[in-house]
């Protein structure tokens, strides 16, 4: 349960400014004034509604994968104590991982930049493959800590 409370966290990771500003540096000097006209388009694409949303949905994703992270670990806890067999458990981490993906879609929904919808909305299938595992517990420890990871560097404005 550590491991998915450490993948959970969302520290902000300036990687993909970096590779964004090279390309539009590179681009300019090529050619000077069709990059210039060319450059800002790319660096500007979203519209200001998009990227406001884009923040919104993945800030959302965020908040609902960690929420749902800790109560993973709080029902685990509490499964131990009430000596809960091992398919008890795991039925109850299949049904917080559906939860989670239903929640995860719904954000995927709201999205309005179509590189956003994709990636919660397969975020929302990855974790519902998790919920449709036969081995739900192993799968949190091995797939689901990868979902946060690649969200956190992929999901941005």
């Amino acid at each position: 349960m550590t491991a998915l409370a450490a993948a959970c966290q969302s520290p902000e990771e300036p990687t993909a400014e970096p590779t964004a500003a090279p390309s539009a540096t590179a681009v300019p000097s090529a050619t000077a004034v069709p990059s210039a006209t060319a450059a800002p388009a790319a660096t500007a694409a979203p519209s200001p509604v998009t990227a406001a949303n884009t923040a919104a949905v993945c800030a959302a994703v965020d908040k609902l994968i960690i929420a749902k992270s800790k109560e993973i670990a709080a029902d685990s806890a509490a499964a131990t104590r009430r000596q809960l067999t091992p398919e008890q458990i795991n039925d109850q981490v299949k049904a917080d991982l559906a939860d989670l993906a239903d929640d995860v879609r719904g954000q995927a929904a709201r999205a309005e930049d179509p590189e956003i919808k994709a990636l919660v909305g397969d975020a929302a299938r990855r974790i519902e493959a998790g919920a449709n595992s036969s081995t739900p517990v192993k799968w949190l420890g091995s797939t689901f800590v990868e979902i946060p990871q690649r969200l956190t560097r992929e999901c941005r404005a």
